[in-house]
């Protein structure tokens, strides 16, 4: 289950506008010293508006190496700028982000589903509580109207709405071969 970072509008050009505004309010020296981390690289010296330098190899990475290439994949995919990819990183955490209106969004998920890509989403609003709030009030009910997202629940648990069997309870019986007393 991917995460999704949608930062939705009424129209395109307004969730656009609104995914500028909120970009502008990322701390670079903060998502420097950060993806400087990941990348072992110290990106302080380079030029916010150029490309990554030169990076180590995955397999010399002490850490996450996944994230690492994810992030390197993405840099590259998309020739995004150091500052490009520090906005990026910023609202999806380097997961998916998608500016757009409520029905493109839902196009988007849907895409992503239908193809097999995922089964499932992770909703990583770029703000909150607003950007939650937007996404089910708009998002929720396209999908729903695409058959997409129940409308009711199955169950009380995430077990149940997912359809999942309860695992037996290892401790739900005592089987001791001596009393308390008899210690």
């Amino acid at each position: 289950m991917p995460g999704i970072c949608a930062v939705i509008g009424e129209t395109e050009s307004e969730a656009i506008e609104k995914e500028r505004e909120l970009n502008e309010l990322t701390v670079p020296e903060y998502g420097l010293h950060q993806l400087s981390n990941m990348l072992g690289v110290d990106l302080y010296t380079y030029p916010l508006d150029g490309p990554l330098p030169e990076l180590p190899p995955a397999e010399t990475i002490n850490g996450n190496r996944s994230r690492f290439q994810l992030v390197v994949d993405l840099a590259q995919r998309e020739k995004l700028t150091i500052r490009q990819l520090l906005h990026r990183l910023a609202g999806g955490r380097g997961h998916r982000t998608f500016a757009g209106t409520a029905v493109q969004v839902a196009d988007q998920l849907e895409a992503w589903f239908v193809s097999g890509g995922s089964d499932g989403f992770n909703v990583m609003p770029p703000y909150l509580p607003g950007g939650l709030e937007e996404f089910a009030r708009l998002v929720i009910p396209e999908l729903q109207r695409r058959g997409l997202f129940r409308t009711e629940y199955a169950g009380r648990t995430l077990r149940e709405h997912l359809g999942l069997p309860r695992p037996a309870n290892s401790f739900s019986e005592v089987t001791t071969s001596r009393s308390i007393a008899g210690l």
